[in-house]
C-alpha cells in the first residue's frame, strides 16, 4: 500500500466515438465530444452526483467534433472552443447550444487538437486559441477578432506538409511573453515564439507526437512533456538548453503501445499521467 493506486470510480457506456473531454470549470460537470457513425458530431454535459454521472445535456450536430477546450474563456462565460472534423473552430455558450457564439473556417482539413491560455486566470497577456490540422498548419487566434487568425505556421514553399497531431501554449508567464510548442505525425517537435513571431528550437522524436503539454503554461518554460507512437514518451528540460544538442531530456518506454496522452497534476507539476493504446493509465513522478 505504499504506492498510490488508481482507482475506477465511474464508469460510462456511449454510443459514439469519444475524441475529448473536458472539466467544465469550477463545477462538478464535464462535457464530452465525438462523433456517432452515421458522422455526425456528439456533445455531451455529464454531471458527477453521490457516486454516479448524470447527463444533463446532449446535442448533435452535423459535423462530427475532434478536440474542445476552456482555457481561453473567462470564468465568468467558460465558454466552449471547438475544432471540428471539417476544419472549423467554434466557440459553445454551454447554456444556448442551438448556435455558436463564434465560428471561423480555421482550416482545410479537420482540427486534430486545440488548446487556449489567457483564460480562467492562467497566464497573462490576452486570451487566444491555438489550432492544429491534418493541412500541416498551426494557426492562433484571438476569440475578440473575427474569422482571421493572428499568427500562422504553416511550412515553406516546397516544403512537404506534416499532420500536426497535437499543439499546447506555454511560457505565458507576462503580457508579452508566449509560446507555442506542436507535435507532428513524422516526430517533429516545432516550438514557436509568438513574442518574436520565429521558431525557436525544433527537434525530431523519430515517432509521430501524439500529444504535448508543459507542466505550466503560467510560468516561464519548465517543462514539456511528449507521448508518441510505439510506447515511447519524453521530459524536456525546458531550462538547460545546449547550443547545439538542444533541450537536455529523458524518454521512457510505457504501456507497450502508444502513448495517447499526458496530463500533469496541477497541485503538483512533477505528478503527471499518461495513458495508454492498451487502456491502462501510468502515474510518473
Amino acid at each position: 500500500m505504499d504506492k498510490p493506486q488508481i482507482i475506477l470510480h465511474i464508469q460510462k457506456p456511449v454510443n459514439y466515438t469519444v475524441f475529448d473531454a473536458k472539466w467544465i470549470p469550477c463545477s462538478a460537470k464535464f462535457v464530452a465530444l465525438g462523433n456517432y457513425a452515421r458522422g455526425t458530431g456528439a456533445l455531451q454535459i455529464y454531471e458527477v452526483s453521490q457516486g454516479d454521472v448524470k447527463i444533463v445535456k446532449d446535442v448533435e450536430k452535423s459535423k462530427a467534433f475532434k478536440c474542445g477546450t476552456f482555457a481561453a474563456s473567462s470564468l465568468q462565460n467558460r465558454h466552449l472552443a471547438t475544432g471540428d472534423f471539417s476544419g472549423k473552430l467554434q466557440i459553445w455558450n454551454l447554456e444556448s447550444l442551438e448556435l455558436p457564439v463564434y465560428s471561423a473556417q480555421g482550416h482545410k482539413e479537420i482540427i486534430n487538437c486545440i488548446d487556449g491560455v489567457g483564460g480562467l486566470g492562467i497566464g497573462e497577456g490576452a486570451p487566444e486559441l491555438v489550432t492544429g490540422s491534418r493541412d500541416g498548419t498551426v494557426k492562433v487566434w484571438d476569440p475578440r477578432q473575427k474569422n482571421d487568425p493572428v499568427a500562422t505556421m504553416e511550412p515553406g514553399e516546397g516544403e512537404t506538409k506534416r499532420d500536426c497531431w497535437t499543439v499546447a501554449f506555454g511560457d505565458s508567464f507576462s503580457a508579452e511573453d508566449r509560446c507555442v510548442a506542436a507535435g507532428y505525425d513524422n516526430g517533429d517537435i516545432k516550438l514557436f515564439d509568438l513574442r518574436n513571431m520565429a521558431l525557436k528550437w525544433e527537434t525530431n522524436v523519430k515517432n509521430g507526437v501524439c500529444c504535448l503539454e508543459f507542466d505550466r503554461k503560467d510560468i516561464a518554460m519548465n517543462k514539456l512533456a511528449a507521448a508518441t507512437l510505439e510506447a515511447k514518451f519524453h521530459v524536456f528540460d525546458m531550462r538547460t538548453q545546449h547550443p547545439t544538442k538542444g533541450f537536455a531530456n529523458v524518454s521512457e518506454k510505457a504501456h507497450k503501445s502508444t502513448v495517447w496522452l499526458t496530463r500533469h497534476l496541477p497541485q503538483n507539476r512533477d505528478v503527471f499521467m499518461t495513458c495508454g493504446g492498451n487502456g491502462s493509465l501510468n502515474l510518473w513522478k
